[in-house]
């Protein structure tokens, strides 16, 4: 008898330890799961990076993904307890190395930034979304089924927050697996030694704070001499999103397209030149100056393995459009003094011989009027005080000791103002630089809009002369 008055108590504990499947406990386990998804997807990048950290986030992963299907199977406030303590883990991970910054490196967050550099916010956003859920589910107290009128009015209310979850989760997903081709580093990785020839070949040209970065090497089919080869770096644009592959969300967010990449590298390839192309730390995950320091980091590698790729030291260029013209820029004119050279190979030099500005960021202090879109990823990606901005834009930085370069510019840019290029040009001038400012009639924030004059054949042809002259 009294065993079983113990069962008919804990039964009736039970029973009153369950809670409903309402439309706030199922926006939040939605949202449980989008976050757990975003940072499992980086998992593969964040293991080469550290065990520990990879084996701590595959464990979250689990807990959480578990946790939200046994609430969603039974859902008891006990159950609903564990899931929230969860995701209020994950959050406090995030936000003890984006707020705090305390957290040992590397840095577990940049995997899932490979393609957008606020991927990370956005898993930030969902845990603290599953949070705050979970917990008011827990803290209200079992009322009586309402009526179905009722329960349609709290659906369709519920309706569209659950679709903003559905969205964030989704574009969570795809930015931290880009497009789901991998996120952050590849699995075929090769030492920077006797590549092949007509192949790409992926190589970690440096590791900032034990963060791998990938550098992807176009090597010529053949040299046209037994000497080594001139050697030209594509800096991808994008600000806030983009990387160096040629598929997946960061490569559409890159531009590659607009800055010629495709018929820039068989050109030079065919030319006899090496084409290296770079990934880099995003902001606002990471805080600048890291994109510039991994930069001046990729030329450094490419002095210190010149013997091993068969290139010359002395004659490397680069190239990029909008942000990655920034800091193509930025390689071509600032020098040791202006601190942006830090990591591997201090032995070595990042200067380079000749920079293609395609419609680069020249004064970040000069946005007042530009399109909304580009005055947010100013703020974002660099700050919004006037010194910083100063300090990371390419035109402070104008010397007499700078390389030849050429500029291209549409005149049509909505987000980069045709006049900064015509003032960098003119300090250039002023100061003896041997400087060509094309401007192309007609052309937006690319170099392919249709109709443009010149055209993009044309511009291909006028910056592989502009590099056979200057490096070959």
């Amino acid at each position: 008898m009294s065993a079983n008055n113990r069962l008919t108590r804990s039964e009736k504990h039970t029973e009153s330890d369950r809670l409903q499947r309402s439309p706030l406990l199922i926006m939040a386990l939605l949202a449980a799961l989008g976050a757990a998804a975003i940072y499992i997807l980086g998992q593969p990048a964040l293991w080469r990076m550290s065990g520990v950290y990879g084996f701590l986030f595959a464990a979250l992963g689990v807990i959480q993904i578990g946790s939200a299907i046994m609430v969603l199977g039974r859902p008891t406030r006990r159950r609903v307890l564990f899931a929230l303590t969860a995701a209020f883990v994950v959050f406090l991970l995030w936000a003890l190395e984006r707020l705090a910054r305390i957290m040992p490196p590397p840095d577990p967050w940049i995997p899932v930034d490979s393609a957008i550099g606020f991927t990370d916010y956005i898993c930030a956003g969902l845990e603290i979304v599953a949070f705050a859920g979970l917990a008011a589910v827990t803290l209200l107290r079992p009322r009586p089924q309402p009526k179905l009128v009722w329960r349609v009015l709290i659906g369709v209310a519920f309706t569209p927050l659950i679709f903003l979850v559905l969205l964030a989760s989704i574009l969570g997903i795809i930015a931290s697996s880009d497009g789901f081709s991998g996120a952050g580093f590849p699995a075929g990785t090769v030492p920077p030694k006797n590549l092949p020839g007509g192949k790409i070949s992926t190589v970690e040209y440096c590791r900032p704070a034990g963060v791998p970065l990938a550098m992807d090497i176009y090597m010529p089919l053949a040299k046209d001499t037994d000497g080594p080869a001139p050697i030209v770096l594509y800096v991808h644009g994008g600000g806030l999103w983009g990387d160096r592959k040629m598929y997946g969300l960061g490569a559409s967010q890159a531009n590659h397209k607009g800055a010629l990449f495709s018929s820039l590298q068989q050109e030079l390839n065919k030319e006899g030149f090496v084409v290296a192309s770079i990934d880099y730390r995003l902001p606002p995950g990471t805080r600048w100056p890291a994109p510039i320091e991994d930069a001046k980091c990729a030329v450094r590698f490419l002095r210190a393995h010149a013997e091993d790729l068969g290139i010359d030291a002395n004659r490397i260029g680069v190239w990029g459009s909008s942000s990655g013209g920034m800091l193509s820029l930025l390689l071509g004119l600032s020098g040791p003094h202006a601190g942006f050279d830090r990591g591997q190979y201090m032995d070595q030099s990042s200067a380079v011989q000749a920079v293609v500005d395609m419609f680069g960021l020249v004064d970040l202090n000069d946005f007042e009027d530009a399109e909304p879109i580009a005055q947010f990823l100013v703020r974002n990606a660099f700050s919004t005080s006037a010194e910083v901005l100063r300090a990371a834009s390419p035109i402070t930085y104008v010397n007499q000791d700078a390389p030849p370069l050429l500029i291209l510019h549409g005149t049509a840019d909505p987000l980069v103002r045709p006049r900064q290029s015509d003032q960098l040009a003119q300090r250039l001038q002023e100061a003896g630089v041997p400087v060509t400012l094309i401007k192309v009639q007609g052309a937006e924030h690319d170099l392919t809009t249709p109709g443009q004059d010149p055209s993009p054949e044309k511009l291909t042809g006028l910056v592989v002369d502009f590099f056979v002259k200057n490096l070959k």
